[in-house]
């Protein structure tokens, strides 16, 4: 800590220290002078020396502290590559979920919702038909919040079993069961920081409904096996394709879960309802999978786009999708023509032939929530779950 003739208060070896650590932070530096006091050492550990030696050394104290210093330093390598890994794993994998496409109303109503909560840490509930993107939606809000840099965890609780849910969200420790071999973080602590996504919420039974509801009313986990609460930081959004409202109505869903899940509740228009995007979602899947079956270019015809938009996707996104990667594997030629989209047309057929009782319907539900609500339209828009404009919308398409 001292260079020049006769000096003796460590402040070379402060100035060094601050050189080295602005050249690497990541240094691991030991400081070393035979004029040591507790305040010099302080002042060194301050500006982030590791540790402080004092002259005469013992040896074997002296290896024990190099050895400690670079096993700390090791440490500090070794979790920022994994840091650099967990990174390029979350975008590896947000690349399958790409973000939302379309231009049509109800697109751009999401997108609007999305942009007002995304900065929040407002539980979301997002409902929807099944396949029409509701963990793209999930994804989108995390891509856009301050927790994008941690993780987003995707649990899908349709899929798991009722002995299994404690063990799978709140882990468990060695030998609290059976198949317990070792200590397992649940998905709450794993998400710690990050987005904890729950799908298929609707599909709990009311036993595992409360024991969700306390983890996070209390924000804290207690693992299978052990006595000790760990606290965890995420962001909850949950999906279902179940009606949760009816549903507690019914007690089949507790209603104070309801509530504390769906601070903000997202509606996802099936594809039927966005007709006009399925030229650009189906461009999308089409270079997909050209590039992934290594095709030449592809492109659509105009005569198979409107076929498309005839048909009235009962499997939503995920059906479109399916019927583009079938089209791309099986087509010989570089413009896939209506012939080349098989279609259950025998449903879609069904489906149009009910669609003017299905609008009749839909009109008089609209007519009868505008009257409940003294033709207060925003009060009725939400108690239909639709937004304003698509309120309007279809209040001018039938007149009302």
């Amino acid at each position: 800590m001292n260079f020049a003739t006769g000096a003796t208060s460590g402040k070379e070896g402060l100035k060094w220290l601050k050189k080295i650590l602005q050249r690497d932070a990541e240094a691991t530096v030991v400081m070393m002078t035979a004029y040591g006091d507790i305040n010099l050492a302080i002042d060194s550990m301050k500006v982030g020396a590791v540790d402080f030696v004092v002259k005469p050394w013992d040896n074997k104290k002296m290896l024990a502290t190099i050895m400690s210093a670079y096993k700390l330093n090791k440490s500090k390598q070794e979790i920022s590559l994994l840091k650099n890994k967990q990174q390029t794993l979350i975008q590896e994998i947000d690349q399958s979920f790409s973000e939302i496409i379309g231009v049509s109303e109800p697109i751009k109503e999401l997108l609007d919702i999305i942009d007002k909560v995304a900065n929040t840490d407002a539980n979301i509930l997002i409902l929807g038909e099944n396949g029409t993107g509701k963990e793209v939606i999930a994804r989108a809000i995390h891509r856009k919040s301050d927790r994008s840099k941690n993780l987003f965890i995707n649990v899908d609780l349709g899929a798991i079993h009722d002995n299994l849910f404690e063990s799978e969200l709140f882990g468990h420790m060695k030998g609290a069961f059976t198949d317990a071999k070792d200590d397992r973080a649940g998905r709450f602590e794993v998400a710690n920081d990050g987005t904890l996504f729950l799908d298929e919420i609707g599909n709990l039974s009311l036993p595992l409904q409360s024991k969700l509801l306390t983890a996070i009313q209390k924000k804290e986990i207690i693992p299978i096996g052990s006595n000790k609460s760990i606290p965890v930081n995420i962001r909850l959004i949950c999906a279902t394709n179940m009606p949760l409202k009816e549903m507690t109505d019914k007690n089949e869903f507790r209603q104070d879960l309801y509530f504390r899940i769906n601070t903000v509740e997202i509606h996802v228009p099936p594809l039927r309802d966005r007709l006009e995007d399925i030229p650009l979602i189906s461009n999308h899947f089409l270079e997909i999978y050209q590039r992934k079956y290594k095709k030449a270019e592809m492109k659509i015809s105009s005569d198979a786009f409107k076929k498309l938009k005839k048909y009235t996707w009962p499997g939503n996104i995920r059906e479109l999708q399916h019927v583009i990667e079938r089209s791309v594997i099986m087509s010989n030629s570089n413009v896939l023509n209506s012939s080349d989209f098989v279609l259950n047309i025998s449903e879609s057929s069904s489906l149009r032939a009910n669609n003017l009782n299905l609008e009749e319907v839909e009109k008089q539900t609209i007519e009868h929530a505008l009257k409940k609500n003294n033709f207060n339209v925003s009060a009725a828009a939400k108690e239909l779950g639709l937004g304003r404009t698509t309120m309007y919308r279809k209040m001018t398409k039938y007149g009302l």
